[in-house]
């Protein structure tokens, strides 16, 4: 356990508890509207590199545009297509964020704000701000069409008080009288093509077919990601659109493809006092609008309001209910909803990572932050996808559902990590039955699970992965355990976790095969998480982890009271997890297999990932770590979101504060963050962008890395020496949550000099 006040000697104490004040101070102090860790902004120099900004609350999600008026696809939790022959994939929604302006007809014709080219003479003063601790966007700017000038600021939210709710709002201040219009639309998507019968064509066969399109699955700078071209969106058939021209309302009801319903509605928010000279609906295939021209007075500000709602079968009503909550949120008011949402984002920043010393890295810790529970729900049965609600990896749940974001939330959050250990416990039906029809037993998950049905959703060309890297079911069954430890739910555990858990342990039982000679047993046929050996005996990771799970499952049953299989403790035990090498180390695989020397990675290193954390000596693990960053290693390995955590934290367990520092900050000058907006790509080239995975690493560094802290049976114990980088005064995990008590944990150096951590309850 780490130590507590108590424990250690007063004078040393004395000097702690001082650093600890500070650290609490300096907590205190980044609370304020202006700590600039809250606040990412771009100006016109940013515009040729705009990386857009994500705005969600884990139901609803869209970008940012760089006007802050242009309409963008919007998506919804779990909503998906799925087209014959293809994968499930993100059905994108009408566009809710569109606005459009006129400041009447010119010498030249009419210009409309979103459609005129974007530059500096058209667009002066440009700023816009994405303000992380109240999860809103601001866009200011003075659009300049001829002689009229108009001063434009808009702000939009997708609100986290309430779940169906985002608004926007458009404030013009003319430098002239004169009647302008305004066009509020929700923007009806065509379907995509070229549709790929991506569940049939091999990884070749897809690359034919694109390139006969005329299409690459290389990135498009600034912004568009790598594979887009096979992660492109759903498609939503919306069946029926109307309006109210005379009561300023949209509203529509749709189908994904071969999915789900789902609603929408829209009201329209004008300044008191404020009449329209005229107002109509327009109508067509692609957009729903209402339409005003309206007298104003120059020099004077207005304010127009579009209020948003959205539901889907199995969340919400349809569109009359989303029509009447759209009328009541526009009766409440821009204001009122605003200040709502900031209290709940207020709610939800009392838990925080500070950072005293390193200011960009605070920025860091803050956008992760941001990007994570924007994406995230309380207290649901979703799961997180690796890039957020977004087209990016197809929206499927992968194994960074359960070991890369779940442990990042644990401690912070533990209702929206619930969430995710959730989704297995109400998917377990199909991965039963993916496991007997393999005629396996207990649940075998799915490699790409659909986030609503939990179905296997590998793309053909990848179909090797669905069935091989299969390291998936122990990361599920890890992650249900680490959630009743840090939670001492013994009731969930008994309803929600143990079902999950005897399963894969099931699984593993019947997957693993006895040697006889050898007086152990192998996991064979397996793709390794170095995911370039698709076909390897003994994966270490896999077999690391197997071997905890079925650890695992024994220790849960006793707790049950239900009775555990012998064998599963049996095969824990004598599972075999290659070591060798000229001075022992553990090996990626048996060592019968032919090293790649273009492979990438080494994933040794994730034998010292926090939630599976691999019992061994310091002799050895010191031997992993040279093995894996050996010049030989790193000549063949990448750097990216995927990579960076287990590196940062393998050199924290050895105490090693100079490494471990330096692979964090390879989160900045790796490139995987993208400006204005922090955005987290999965590597510094592709632009696979809002890949929470590499957040959800990220912030793993802090919480287990340099703090040393593990979630075991004996509760939440510093496994390892607290380190801190050596420019860092102090890192406070404030107001963490373990079996229902709160906490601040403060590591600092005390008057020796000395890295000490200390928790105070609150």
């Amino acid at each position: 356990m780490s130590p507590t006040e108590s424990d250690i000697p007063r004078t040393v104490r004395s000097g702690i508890l001082l650093l600890a004040s500070v650290a609490l101070g300096f907590a205190a102090a980044t609370r304020a509207d202006t700590d600039a860790s809250f606040l990412l902004t771009a100006t016109a120099k940013d515009l040729g590199n705009y990386f857009p900004a994500y705005l969600a609350n884990g139901y609803v999600s869209t970008l940012s545009t760089p006007r802050g008026t242009e309409g963008t696809p919007a998506y919804l939790v779990a909503f998906m297509d799925y087209a014959t022959g293809d994968m499930s994939r993100p059905a994108a929604i009408p566009g809710w964020t569109e606005i459009d302006y006129s400041t009447g007809p010119g010498p030249t014709g009419q210009s409309w704000l979103n459609k005129v080219s974007f530059k500096p003479s058209r667009f002066r003063d440009y700023r816009q701000t994405l303000n992380l601790r109240e999860a809103t966007l601001t866009t200011n700017y003075v659009y300049v069409d001829g002689r009229r000038n108009t001063a434009v600021e808009v702000v939009s939210f997708v609100d986290q008080a309430n779940p169906h709710l985002a608004a926007t709002q458009l404030s013009i201040t003319p430098d002239f009288d004169g009647v302008v219009q305004l066009s509020f639309a929700l923007n009806l998507w065509a379907p995509y093509q070229p549709r790929l019968p991506l569940a049939t064509l091999s990884g070749e066969q897809m690359e034919e077919q694109l390139a006969a399109q005329g299409q690459s699955r290389g990135p498009v700078p600034p912004a568009t990601p790598d594979r887009a071209a096979v992660w492109y969106h759903g498609d939503t058939h919306v069946s029926k659109s109307e309006g109210d021209a005379d009561n300023l309302a949209l509203w529509l009801q749709g189908q994904a493809e071969q999915g789900l319903t789902m609603a929408q509605a829209a009201t329209i928010g004008i300044p008191v006092g404020l009449v329209p000279e005229t107002v109509n609906l327009y109508k067509s295939p692609y957009r729903l609008a209402v339409n005003l021209s309206v007298k104003l007075s120059k020099n004077q500000t207005y304010r127009f309001a579009k209020f948003v709602t959205f539901s889907r079968q199995g969340w919400g009503g349809d569109a009359s209910e989303d029509l009447q909550l759209a009328k009541t949120a526009r009766t409440t008011g821009f204001d009122q909803l605003l200040a709502e949402h900031r209290a709940a984002w207020q709610r939800l920043w009392q838990t925080d990572i500070l950072i005293d010393g390193d200011a960009r890295a605070q920025q860091a810790v803050h956008s992760e932050l941001y990007y994570l529970l924007s994406s995230s729900t309380a207290d649901t049965a979703w799961p997180l996808g690796a890039c957020a609600m977004t087209p990016g990896y197809a929206g499927h749940a992968f194994w960074d559902s359960d070991t890369w974001m779940f442990p990042a939330l644990l401690l912070l959050h533990p209702e929206r990590a619930k969430s995710l250990v959730m989704f297995r416990d109400r998917t377990l039906a199909p991965a039963q039955a993916r496991a007997n029809e393999r005629h396996l037993e207990g649940a075998m998950f799915p490699w790409e699970s659909d986030p609503e049905n939990g179905s296997e959703q590998t793309p053909h060309s990848a179909y090797i992965l669905g069935e091989r890297e299969i390291h998936v079911n122990a990361d599920i069954a890890i992650s249900q355990w680490q959630y009743y430890l840090a939670t001492g739910d013994l009731d969930w555990l008994k309803t929600a976790g143990w079902p999950v858990i005897r399963n894969v342990a099931q699984f593993w039982t019947s997957r693993a095969t006895y040697v006889p000679e050898r007086h152990r047993y192998e996991i064979l046929h397996v793709t390794s998480v170095s995911e370039s050996y698709s076909d390897v005996p003994n994966d270490t990771f896999t077999n690391a982890s197997a071997s905890k799970a079925l650890a695992i499952a024994a220790s849960a049953a006793a707790l049950v009271g239900e009775r555990a299989d012998p064998r599963w403790a049996d095969i824990a035990r004598r599972l075999y997890i290659p070591t060798g090498g000229t001075v022992e180390h553990h090996l990626k695989f048996d060592p019968s297999v032919q090293l790649d020397s273009n492979a990438h990675s080494d994933s040794t290193l994730f034998l010292s990932y926090p939630s599976l954390d691999l019992p061994m000596s310091m002799q050895l693990r010191r031997a992993d770590y040279d093995a894996a960053v050996s010049p030989e290693s790193q000549a063949h390995g990448i750097s990216d979101s995927m990579g960076l955590e287990p590196r940062s934290v393998a050199a924290a367990t050895l105490g090693d504060a100079a490494a471990a520092a330096a692979w964090f900050q390879d989160n900045f000058s790796g490139g995987t963050l993208k400006p204005p907006f922090n955005v987290r790509t999965e590597t510094a080239d592709n632009n696979t962008g809002y890949f929470i995975t590499g957040s959800g690493g990220y912030i793993q560094n802090l919480l287990y890395g340099f703090t040393g802290l593990r979630i075991r049976e004996q509760g939440l114990v510093e496994a390892y020496p607290p380190l801190l980088p050596a420019d860092w005064k102090s890192l406070t995990l404030q107001n963490i949550e373990f079996h229902g008590h709160r906490y601040d944990v403060v590591i600092a150096r005390d008057a020796t000099g000395r890295v000490r951590l200390v928790r105070r309850r609150r």
